[in-house]
């Protein structure tokens, strides 16, 4: 993406005081060369202030800013939805939906929607990309496991996959988690092939399991002694324990069933954090970007 506009609070409060305001800025993302039907592709409309709708006039489509957006259909105020956007933004830790509900005085459910429609973008916009040249790829086991039960691989805990990439200095660059069912080669493949390019370098451990990644990788296994060999898969290990410490600083008692949304919120902002004042516009794009999720979707 190119180099975004730096929005402190100060700017958000002047350039996004209205509905009306937010609505002509999602105007301009959507349309940055001039409004264009998506039906029949005509230049010229008509504003219907009622409906706050762009009316085609040539062939009478009606068209939102919101259409095919994280925002489609929502009740909430769309000058909610930006305050909700730069607050998830502008906050390393991330924010509850306690926070979200207190700040914007919006009720608990509302604040629990709309962070989850938010992280859905950011998993979205994610899902773009692959880890292309050397990569650090371990499992981890999330959430308390069951008193007396099992640790490591046999535990009860949430298993994930991670992927680090690595620069030429051995520092990370990105990151990928997903949660997985098991720890099986099928499963590692199958992690490798949606998140990491063909060809690339893979370290890991020497768990039988991730030999399967040799057919398409370049698979370098070493059997992980932290005395040995203390800087193997080091930067993977410090983004686990980064991850935890996210999950559980700020969103306690979270159950395995939206795992998956808490890591994505992780991830991206990880694979941002040179862009620190470019987040808002950043996560808005992701937002515009991404088709909505509903409640129901949320808690089948």
């Amino acid at each position: 993406m190119a180099q975004q506009e730096l929005m402190t609070l100060k700017r958000f409060q002047e350039k996004f005081h209205s509905d009306d305001a937010c609505r002509e800025h999602l105007f301009q993302i959507r349309w940055t060369n001039g409004f264009c039907c998506p039906k029949c592709e005509h230049t010229a409309f008509y504003f219907l202030e009622t409906r706050k709708l762009y009316q085609c006039t040539h062939c009478k489509h009606q068209a939102s800013v919101t259409a095919g957006t994280i925002m489609h259909k929502s009740h909430t105020p769309l000058l909610t939805w930006f305050w909700a956007i730069f607050l998830v933004a502008h906050d390393k830790r991330g924010v509850s939906a306690v926070f979200l509900s207190r700040e914007l005085e919006i009720s608990y459910p509302t604040a629990w929607l709309l962070l989850h429609k938010i992280r859905k973008a950011m998993g979205d916009r994610d899902a773009h990309y692959q880890l292309v040249g050397l990569v650090e790829l371990d499992d981890a086991f999330f959430g308390a496991p069951t008193e007396g039960g099992k640790h490591g691989r046999g535990t009860d805990q949430t298993p994930v996959l991670v992927g680090v990439l690595l620069n030429k200095q051995s520092a990370p660059l990105f990151v990928k988690m997903q949660v997985i069912p098991d720890v099986k080669g099928k499963t590692l493949v199958k992690f490798a092939k949606q998140h990491i390019e063909p060809g690339s370098t893979i370290s890991s451990d020497a768990y039988r399991s991730y030999h399967a990644l040799a057919k398409e990788y370049n698979h370098q296994p070493i059997r992980f002694n932290v005395k040995d060999n203390p800087d193997h898969l080091k930067w993977l290990h410090t983004m686990i324990s980064n991850a935890k410490a996210f999950i559980g600083g700020t969103f306690h008692g979270l159950d395995s069933k939206h795992l998956q949304s808490y890591l994505n919120e992780f991830c991206f902002r990880t694979n941002r954090r040179q862009f620190e004042g470019q987040m808002f516009n950043r996560l808005l794009a992701a937002c515009v970007s991404t088709d909505t999720v509903t409640y129901g979707d949320l808690t089948a």
